[in-house]
């Protein structure tokens, strides 16, 4: 192959770090604006860099409203996210695994048709489920408590089950037969076989359920009615003023802690999710 000329690679990168700029910018802003005075926040023309650096806005943001409220808001709200994460991540995993195996590895009637409808689901926007979800948890009495935003994710996804069908068929079938006849179940070859191979694709599966929750707002707001029970992503309103104002630093503040975990999770798990995204699909 012939190696790429110089001046071509130059225009390459130039591109690249163009893109990267325009996709940093809300980033950099969001993070300036943090730590601006408050004055500084709305100053037309705007200002990039602050006059005088504020960085106990931070301390601000998460200690704004412990005193009338008698409890830190952004502390509940954090504790109630990472709970929730905690519920999903781990009923993704099971649920979708245990499902995406019996799809991928297990010869039954009516397999490819049920999947085919499976994947089909994919294609329903979720504003056509919400109002009969809401019912339904109504119904069972689940409104204002955090079930119905974690126990759906105990019974798979469409997605992440396609997911980890697609890995699940790229191991090799001899590895599961060989155990077989050694004498174990299906639920040992899946446990001792199939999961620990399977760890790249479990990771995207992990991460992505992970990053919804995380950033999940559309849920909390339609079944959650407590405060105290707020995510962070719904206390992101409590920064709003009730009289007409917004403090923007203290919410940029208050985004800026909120994405952290975020970009600190995805820069230590980038290669395993790289790794699993490249490797699932290549069998059909």
């Amino acid at each position: 192959m012939k190696a790429r000329h110089p001046l071509s690679r130059a225009i390459v990168y130039i591109l690249l770090l163009g893109g990267s700029f325009l996709f940093l910018f809300p980033l950099f802003w969001m993070i300036s604006t943090s730590l601006k005075p408050v004055e500084e926040t709305m100053a037309l023309p705007p200002r990039w860099i602050p006059s005088s650096w504020q960085p106990d806005n931070y301390w601000k943001a998460v200690t704004h409203g412990s005193e009338i409220l008698g409890y830190t808001p952004f502390l509940e709200y954090g504790k109630n996210t990472v709970l929730l994460c905690v519920l999903v991540v781990v009923g993704a995993l099971i649920s979708n695994s245990l499902i995406a195996y019996g799809f991928a590895r297990l010869r039954w009637p009516g397999r490819d048709v049920l999947f085919g409808v499976t994947l089909a689901t994919m294609m329903i926007p979720f504003p056509i489920l919400m109002v009969p979800m809401f019912s339904l948890f109504r119904h069972l009495g689940w409104i204002g408590t955090f079930r119905p935003l974690w126990i759906p994710a105990w019974f798979g996804s469409a997605f992440n089950i396609f997911l980890l069908r697609q890995f699940f068929l790229t191991i090799p079938r001899e590895l599961s037969d060989a155990a077989v006849v050694d004498g174990c179940s299906e639920f040992q070859v899946f446990r001792h076989i199939i999961v620990p191979l399977s760890k790249p694709a479990l990771a995207v599966v992990a991460l992505f359920q992970f990053l919804f929750t995380w950033n999940d707002f559309l849920g909390p707001l339609i079944y959650l009615t407590d405060q105290r029970m707020f995510t962070l992503s719904l206390g992101l309103q409590f920064y709003q003023s009730q009289h007409g104002g917004t403090e923007w630093h203290l919410l940029m503040a208050a985004a800026t802690i909120i994405v952290l975990p975020v970009i600190i999770l995805f820069f230590f798990t980038q290669r395993t999710f790289i790794q699993g995204v490249a490797v699932t699909g290549i069998k059909g």
